[in-house]
This record gives structure tokens, sequence and C-alpha cells, in this order.
């Protein structure tokens, strides 16, 4: 039988490989503690009342397959209403609006948003929403980044 022998040229050649396999299992590992594929039937999400008079629906909350963190929820605002004082924090958000008329602030600079119209704010500046129609205002916030479901 032949003994097959190895070079340290051959063995430095095969040490990055090596380095991969615990990459990848860590990559494995953080994958499956993200969000698994699925559905969230709107009539089964549980509402809630808010100080503010406001009612939200919270959708989903949890770490993407990349690491970020993701939260989305629904929130329904009567005529007049803010869910919150204008703030910031590290993660950007989007607003989703279904049906109303939202004024969202960003930075001191106004926008009128209607049904279909989409808001951002990137991360660290300034914004709140407020309802400015005379109905009620419903609209999705999608929240991605450092600290998203934790305000």
């Amino acid at each position: 039988m032949a003994k097959m022998a190895m070079t340290r040229r051959e063995i430095c050649r095969l040490l990055p490989a090596a380095a991969i396999i615990p990459a990848a299992s860590a990559f494995a590992a953080e994958q499956d503690s993200s969000l698994p594929s699925a559905s969230y039937p709107f009539d089964k999400l549980p509402v809630h009342k808010m100080n503010s008079g406001a009612e939200r629906r919270d959708i989903l909350t949890g770490k993407l397959a990349s690491g970020e963190s993701l939260e989305t929820h629904e929130t329904t605002l009567q005529p007049g209403g803010m869910p919150h004082p204008p703030h910031h924090h590290v993660h950007s958000e989007m607003w989703l609006i279904r049906e109303g008329t939202l004024e969202l602030t960003v930075n001191g600079k106004s926008y009128q948003l209607g049904p279909g119209s989409v808001g951002f704010a990137h991360s660290n500046e300034e914004h709140g929403v407020k309802n400015i129609g005379a109905t009620p205002a419903t609209y999705f916030v999608v929240a991605v980044g450092p600290g998203a479901g934790s305000v």
C-alpha cells in the first residue's frame, strides 16, 4: 500500500478551504434563526389600542437571512391623530398608505401622502406622521435596520 505524502505547500493551499467550512456553518446557523417564509392573514392579526388613540396590528418582527432586523405593522389614525411625537432612530422606515391622507414630516419638510403613496425616512432622520384628512388614515410601516421592532 502506497503512502500519500503532502508537501507543506499543498497543505497551505488547503487552509483557505478549511477556513470556509466554519464560516459557512455559522452562516447556515444564522439563516436558521431568520424569519421563515409565511403568510399573515389580516383578519387574524390582533388589534392593539395605543395611548394616542391609534389602532395597530403587528404583522412580523425578526431578522432577515442577510442579518437585518425587520418589523412590519399596520396603523389606523383618526383625523388629526399622530401615533407619537416626531422622533429618530437608527433603522429606516417606509410608510405605505392604504387609505386616508397622511402628512409625513422628515427633518422639518412635510409631504402629503394619499392612498397608494409611499413615504421613506432614512436612518437617524427626525420624522413623524399625522392624519391631516377628514377620515381615518390606514397605513403599513416597514422598518429595516438595527433596532427595528424595538421602538
